[in-house]
């Protein structure tokens, strides 16, 4: 379980408090979270577990774990194992209370058996679209389907040869016989179940119907002795045929489930729809279910987030009862400041401009003494050669009065080295400059007694001889505008063509050559990067995190 984790006072624990008070669920809070495996999770995802997980660690409770397996058309076993993965790796576990809504199939079978014979549910041979007509709108009642008013017996009969595979897909289904004039369409004869010839991940060819998630949904809690089923805020309508159900099913009211629903989280800029996310990956506009682009939670594992922001970050966000959307500023800010006490500073070139030091010399090599992280510690020692290599955009031939980096005839302080004093620019044929020469200051060497001479700029560098060519994934938001990023229907026309670009010039300094994947650091002045799960030592690969603040490029903006 996450030690850190801090559920805040909300309107859902104020619920439980008042149960509690009121003698209800006298044998504890008992929560569950009931992820479908069709797909990976994402970050909407994490909030939802940090909720029930975390409700219940704070009331002493238990949360189980329940695969909503209950459509095998779109299921797979990829999915179980990802979904494990992944709330195991946000710092939680279920014990041994991993359960499925397909152990629950026989218990759901004779529930639906039990409201066939008390009239409560009937065989409906409607097609979809008819069902559509006959249901109704908003404003307008519907109509009984004509095959309402079937017998007991005929519905006992028809359920008994779907279920042993006498129908087609779609030729028939068992609908709840509540009220097709209720203001809540939801309560208009929902289907219970439906026909699918589809063999199912854990109970194969056993069955060829289904129940509907509102069906499982309750019983299953029932089943597992929930006391506070926790939905999303789209479940709210849907609350009224989970009472139903449990009423006509004679469960004690005092036993029964609460469901409690709250906003889902909705993110700028970010894709939030399972759905969306799976037609990303099957259309291959991005590498997989973890490309860190995506916001599943692979996606941002690999990309190097850590599982204290993610939770960090639900923690703050809170829980509301109406839906809002979120900056992903919030998210990025989470993880910057959780990475900025946990990753070492290292340094790295990312667009390399070679500088001789004309005066250091040529076969002489020395290293300097580097702290690994500012608070935490710890050291290492870094070459230090006649030919470096520093940022391209660290040098302007023509600087503004405010650039206070390299600049002809200007100087500025290596990082944990010397200062150094702009002599030369070396340009080739086309005018492009591609070397710099530079002297040296031998006194001014970091930690030395005359290291305190000030310049205003420090730089970062690596030894020209001695630096670790690089991979660097640079990534971007996946959607081009905010206003697109909650819900578009023509999303993959705003997909941003620019959210991902790769570096292949990058030079790092060799302290990182034999660096295990998913290893995170600070590249000094650059952001937050992370080894790419498929780095070698033969080929590094790093994805950047999440960016530094530049005050410089602010400026350049007024």
């Amino acid at each position: 379980m996450a030690e850190n984790m801090i559920i805040a006072s909300n309107f859902i624990q104020n619920a439980i408090d008042e149960d509690l008070k009121n003698g209800k669920y006298s044998e504890g809070i008992h929560t569950r979270f009931p992820p479908e495996p069709n797909g990976y999770l994402h970050i909407g995802h994490a909030k939802s577990i940090c909720l029930n997980f975390g409700l219940a660690k704070k009331n002493n409770g238990m949360c189980n774990l329940r695969f909503d397996d209950t459509n095998p058309t779109k299921e797979d076993v990829e999915y179980v194992d990802s979904i494990q993965d992944d709330v195991k790796w946000l710092g939680f576990t279920w014990d041994d209370r991993m359960f499925y809504a397909s152990n629950y199939f026989d218990k759901l079978f004779e529930c639906a058996m039990e409201l066939i014979k008390a009239g409560k549910a009937y065989v409906c041979d409607l097609n979809a679209e008819q069902m559509r007509q006959y249901r109704g709108t908003l404003t307008e009642p519907g109509q009984d389907s004509p095959y309402r008013s079937r017998s007991i017996e005929e519905n006992l009969d028809l359920f008994m040869r779907m279920q042993k595979g006498e129908f087609a897909d779609g030729e028939r289904v068992l609908r709840a016989k509540i009220d097709m004039a209720a203001p809540n369409i939801n309560l208009r004869d929902p289907i219970l179940y439906r026909i699918s010839h589809t063999a199912h991940h854990r109970t194969g060819t056993t069955w060829c119907i289904y129940p509907m998630y509102d069906f499982a949904h309750p019983i299953s809690d029932v089943v597992e002795g929930i006391t506070h089923s926790i939905c999303t805020l789209e479940f709210e309508d849907h609350r009224p045929l989970y009472d139903w159900l449990l009423e006509s099913l004679g469960y004690d009211v005092a036993k029964r489930p609460r469901q409690i629903e709250f906003a889902r989280l909705n993110i700028t800029d970010t894709v939030m729809s399972k759905r969306k996310l799976r037609q990303l990956v099957e259309g291959g506009y991005v590498t997989g279910w973890d490309d860190p682009r995506m916001p599943t939670i692979s996606g941002l594992r690999r990309r190097g987030y850590t599982p204290e922001a993610i939770r960090d970050f639900c923690d703050r966000i809170g829980v509301a009862k109406s839906n809002s959307l979120v900056d992903v500023a919030m998210l990025e800010h989470c993880v910057r400041e959780d990475l900025n006490e946990r990753a070492d500073r290292i340094m790295a070139v990312l667009q390399p401009l070679k500088v001789v030091i004309t005066n250091y010399p040529a076969d002489e090599c020395e290293y300097m003494m580097a702290e690994n992280h500012p608070h935490k510690g710890g050291h290492r020692f870094v070459p230090f050669t006649r030919e470096i290599y520093i940022e391209q955009e660290d040098f302007m031939e023509e600087a503004p009065k405010k650039f206070f980096r390299l600049k002809p005839g200007g100087e500025v302080r290596l990082k944990h080295a010397f200062i150094i004093k702009c002599e030369e620019v070396i340009k080739d044929m086309a005018g492009q400059i591609v070397e710099l020469h530079c002297t040296y200051d031998v006194d001014t060497k970091s930690g030395s007694a005359n290291s305190g001479r000030k310049v205003k700029g420090t730089l970062h560098w690596v030894s020209a001889k001695f630096a670790v060519p690089a991979e660097i994934h640079l990534y971007d938001y996946l959607l081009k505008t905010e206003e697109n990023s909650v819900e578009s229907t023509n999303f993959i026309d705003e997909l941003n063509p620019n959210s991902l670009e790769i570096i292949n010039t990058c030079m790092i300094e060799p302290s990182v050559a034999w660096t295990a994947p998913g290893t995170r650091y600070q590249f000094l002045r650059q952001g937050y990067f992370c080894v790419d799960k498929d780095s070698t030592k033969e080929h590094l690969v790093f994805n950047r995190i999440v960016g530094l603040r530049d005050s410089w490029a602010k400026a350049k903006k007024v």
